[in-house]
């Protein structure tokens, strides 16, 4: 198996989430691969504004600079839709993405399960290797 190109790692600001961007990151560095951090716009996104489609969030920068990823690998991509979909997407241009990562729970997390709703649906219909990053991941 060739080392992915380009990584594409969703995004909604929960700590699993930023966990899934500190590993793929991690990953990066070590193979030279771009990272394309990416978040879902959802129906209701318009009524939080946590996130600006043409600024990168200073906390996905600050990972990068604690990773030791360049800043000229690193991209931020918000998308219309579920997360699943938007991650899957991502898969095809302009991403194109090789590899997809995603952290175990997200923003809507349901205490007792291992996995939520995107993870699991991403495992089950993504055609491109997809990384499910558990919360007690920690670099060494």
């Amino acid at each position: 198996m060739k080392p992915p190109r380009t990584i594409a790692v969703g995004y909604d600001g929960s700590a699993d989430s930023e966990i899934a961007v500190r590993w793929a990151m991690h990953l990066a560095v070590d193979t030279q691969a771009n990272v394309v951090v990416v978040h879902a716009a959802g129906l209701l996104e318009h009524l939080h504004a946590r996130f600006s489609r043409d600024e990168t969030p200073v906390e996905v920068l600050k990972l990068a600079k604690e990773c030791g990823i360049s800043v000229s690998r690193l991209y931020w991509h918000v998308d219309d839709g579920d997360a699943c979909s938007v991650l899957l997407r991502a898969t095809n241009p302009p991403v194109g993405a090789d590899l997809l990562v995603v952290g175990s729970r997200g923003q809507g997390q349901h205490p007792g399960l291992l996995l939520g709703s995107t993870s699991l649906e991403l495992a089950e219909h993504s055609t491109t290797p997809v990384v499910v990053v558990p919360l007690g991941w920690r670099e060494h």
